[in-house]
């Protein structure tokens, strides 16, 4: 396998906020960042991992007078709940710090000096809501009221979850505050803003570099096209968080403070442990700084972070990698299905890599969200990990320990094979280092069919029946160790803890650098059991210790005969959103007469939408048209596969049907009024 120089690389996520409990959403992101640092650290790079609690906010504030101790006691508790989750999802941060330091207090405020200094920072009043009974101004997440548009009660202040309407809290109609229940006044107070449009110029650079995905960078886009503007970084008192310097009763707006949690967190790191400092975060080094984040959050990490650090004089990011959403069963995680699942709940009835290797076997390096199919996990992991990785070894390893001492063979009986397997690395590299780990998956899963092909045809349970056969049986498992030798170092930064159970068995590391040669001659460790099959009970009853009784139940639920009626509502009817899609792929459904598979794109999100128009189109046909698609219908589980949409065909069937093809010059996206 070829040799790469070592890099230096500083790798971080996004910093959950210390107000509850991690969810696999969050462990989403997480997987995928350690997933790609263990990946980097086999290589041979140093690579570090930083992470910490987003621990400031008016949110934390109320939850810890709520709970009647201070805001310090609750992210203090918070913070060792996620570290113990983090820790058993096998989470291999370098450092985990919090936002509530010292060291992300002098980052700010040196940031901030730098920011002002250059002419950037700018002061104006505004007005706002403001609670007349808590004395607290109001963000609009906590204003409620009702909806101007579908006339839903008890509707937060910026959108509306009835009807999708986003408006100001000023059109709701009654708003109350949603902490104390008093009626919101109006009050002035002055605020500082970032000059967000003086780095204009740079920031358009910056999406043109490459540096993001480029369905992130045209959605960033839109921002610098419409017109940047001011950023809003300050709070007044009472807040918990920094208070600005110079400046009594305004604090530091948590999104400020944040990012700059990973400059601090890195800081503690190199403060405990003599790293270097500077090479990271001032420019012209030989370093690399990646960020994995979310979709949801991309203008705080592509827009306003990266102008930060350019006008204070810090480096900017080599790259940042968005991820999109986790659904579970084709749905947004929902407490009354029992499918918003903490991070504690899952650990408390399944293993960790189960769970990893699902994630890795999902993720791509597009924006596109990852659906968990419960049934597709269970039987995902027991097939492939189980069933063809982990059945290598536990057929080899009773052979030789009976037989040969736990020996391998001093010749490899199957050189080109086992050489094939070795050679491989440096693909699988490739796709691990460009994020693609289901491709990657794929890859090894491929492999380890070869693998158990090669056994089952050479049938070592029946050559060590004949006494004259030992030298067969010999060669044959000390191939099959070593083919799956190869597949746990390419798994090994997915499945940590059974890599280190198998290095046990080897004697010998799985690192990527350590895969060379064959091992011959080599005396083995005494295989243990490396990963048991996945119970689906544990994972109903996880399900089911997740599920809240007293949550509204979905709205996606089917409704009965009765509800039906021949009418609908004209409000009901403004609830369909329908949008142009472009229709990238289609593919026949095998085991069914009237369906197509089809891959639509809105622009910035592709949907897979099993649509009954075989009869009257060819796929081949399809690829480039536009069509229009229901684009809110919820995700149906079918035989074949989730389908997250519906196409709009008109006609009396068989051949003649047809799809409403938007006039010229419609964009996917668009919404058809």
């Amino acid at each position: 396998m070829a040799a790469n120089p070592a890099r230096k690389i500083l790798v971080t996520s996004a910093l959950p906020y210390a107000n509850g409990s991690l969810h696999l959403g969050h462990l989403l992101e997480q997987v995928q960042t350690d997933i790609w640092v263990r990946f980097q650290k086999s290589r041979g790079h140093d690579c570090l991992y930083v992470c910490a609690d987003d621990a400031h906010g008016t949110a934390i504030m109320l939850t810890a007078e709520k709970l009647g101790i201070t805001p310090e006691q609750q992210i203090a508790n918070i913070r060792l709940e996620h570290e113990r989750d983090s820790a058993g999802f096998l989470i291999g941060f370098d450092n985990f710090h919090t936002t509530h330091s010292q060291e992300n207090r002098f980052w700010c405020e040196e940031i901030y000096r730098c920011l002002k200094a250059n002419d950037h920072i700018a002061s104006r009043a505004i007005t706002q809501a403001f609670d007349p009974e808590k004395q607290l101004f109001l963000a609009d997440r906590f204003i409620k009221g009702t909806c101007p548009r579908c006339k839903t009660a008890d509707q937060y202040g910026d959108n509306c979850e009835a009807c999708g309407a986003t408006y100001s809290p000023a059109d709701l109609i009654n708003p109350v505050s949603a902490i104390s229940g008093a009626t919101p006044v109006q009050k002035e107070s002055t605020h500082f803003f970032f000059k967000l449009p003086e780095l204009e110029t740079m920031l358009k650079e910056w999406l043109d570099s490459d540096t993001l995905q480029p369905q992130v960078a045209n959605k960033l886009r839109e921002w610098t096209e419409a017109g940047l503007q001011e950023w809003d970084i300050s709070r007044d008192a009472p807040y918990f968080g920094f208070e600005i310097p110079g400046e009594p009763g305004k604090y530091f707006y948590v999104w400020l403070d944040a990012p700059i949690g990973y400059i601090a967190s890195f800081q503690h790191y190199c403060e405990r442990t003599g790293h270097p400092f500077d090479t990271y975060w001032r420019p012209g080094g030989d370093t690399e700084l990646y960020h994995f984040i979310g979709k949801d959050i991309i203008n705080f990490h592509g827009l306003f972070w990266p102008a930060m650090l350019h006008s204070a004089g810090l480096r900017t990011p080599t790259a940042i990698f968005a991820h999109g959403f986790l659904t579970v069963n084709g749905n947004k995680m929902s407490k009354s299905r029992g499918t918003f699942i903490n991070a504690g709940t899952y650990l408390e009835h399944l293993d960790a890599e189960y769970l990893r290797y699902y994630f890795a076997a999902k993720l791509s390096s597009s924006v596109d969200d990852i659906d968990l199919n419960l049934e597709d996990f269970v039987q995902r992991v027991n097939s492939d990990v189980v069933g063809k990785i982990v059945n290598i070894a536990s057929r080899c390893a009773g052979f030789l320990a009976r037989g040969f001492d736990n020996q391998l063979t001093a010749e490899c009986a199957e050189p080109e094979l086992v050489a094939d397997f070795i050679a491989r690395g440096d693909g699988i590299a490739e796709l691990f280092e460009a994020r693609e780990f289901n491709k990657a998956m794929r890859e090894v899963v491929a492999m380890a069919d070869r693998a158990n092909q090669y056994i089952d045809e050479k049938k070592p349970w029946v050559l060590a029946k004949q006494d004259d056969r030992a030298s067969e049986v010999h060669a044959v498992c000390s191939v099959g160790v070593n083919l799956f030798r190869a597949l746990m170092t390419y798994l090994k930064p997915v499945l940590p803890a059974m890599a280190e159970k198998a290095e046990a068995f080897l004697a010998c590391s799985l690192d990527w650098t350590a895969l060379q040669q064959p091992l011959l001659g080599h005396r083995l460790g005494t295989f243990q059991p490396l990963l048991t099959r996945v119970d689906p009970k544990k994972v109903e009853a996880m399900v089911e210790a997740s599920r809240d009784a007293t949550a509204p139940a979905s709205s996606a639920a089917p409704a009965t005969t009765a509800e039906v009626t021949d009418t609908i509502a004209f409000e009901d009817f403004a609830k369909v959103d329908l949008r142009i899609a472009r229709i990238v792929a289609a593919d026949l459904v095998e085991g069914a007469d009237k369906l197509l598979r089809l891959t639509l794109s809105l622009g910035d999100r592709e949907y897979q939408v099993f649509a009954g128009i075989r009869s009257a189109y060819q796929p081949a046909d399809l690829v480039g048209k536009l069509t229009v698609m229901v684009a809110n219908l919820a995700p149906r589980k079918m035989r074949f596969g989730v389908s997250q949409g519906m196409v709009l065909a008109a006609g009396p069937g068989g051949k003649e049907l047809f799809l409403l093809e938007p006039h010229e010059g419609a964009l996917p996206g668009m919404q058809v009024k």
